[in-house]
């Protein structure tokens, strides 16, 4: 049961599940999946992960996947907008296409040409930030379709891993770091 009190880091912590060796051995995966199940839990972080950027954006993007639960509860909360930045090939019309790198490889993000007009101001929400290359591809893309990128939302940082420093010049925003 919340407390009136609850911080955000206390409410993830309550309501998140660490999964041990997930993905891989040695790894702890925090699953968010219970915060998104919670309706206090969605409507805190949804709240708290815009509210530095309130009056600063048009629309709210989402990365596959679970950042389009976050961009879509947040566009609605907002009364903006909501798009989606999709993996490579889920995408029916004429996209923009960003490359980045992965541990084991690349991989590749696309967004509709027309999902948004040139000088729109787009807030990017994710799940979680680590190493900066999904989150930044996504940046990349909406530059490239001449947008303004008012900022980027994530719920967890990784410490560590280099994220926030690949997003150098964008403002960042998490509301834990693990």
């Amino acid at each position: 049961m919340p407390k009136a009190s609850e911080t955000v880091t206390e409410l993830l912590d309550r309501l998140s599940v660490v999964v041990p060796d997930y993905p891989q051995p040695g790894i702890s995966f925090k699953d968010l999946t219970p915060v998104f199940a919670d309706p206090t839990g969605l409507r805190r972080i949804v709240d708290e992960i815009v509210a530095p950027f309130a009056g600063d954006f048009d629309v709210v993007a989402g990365l596959e996947a679970r950042g389009f639960v976050l961009a879509a509860a947040a566009a609605y909360a907002t009364g903006t907008g909501m798009v989606t930045v999709r993996k490579k090939g889920k995408l029916p019309r004429a996209v923009h296409s960003e490359d980045y790198s992965l541990e084991y490889g690349t991989a590749t993000l696309e967004l509709h040409r027309d999902d948004v007009a040139p000088g729109t101001r787009v807030l990017i929400l994710d799940d979680v930030l680590a190493t900066g290359g999904t989150v930044g591809s996504a940046v990349r893309l909406f530059e490239r379709a001449g947008c303004s990128v008012a900022g980027v939302g994530v719920v967890l940082e990784l410490s560590g891993l280099g994220g926030r420093e690949r997003l150098a010049g964008h403002r960042v925003h998490a509301l834990q770091q693990v």
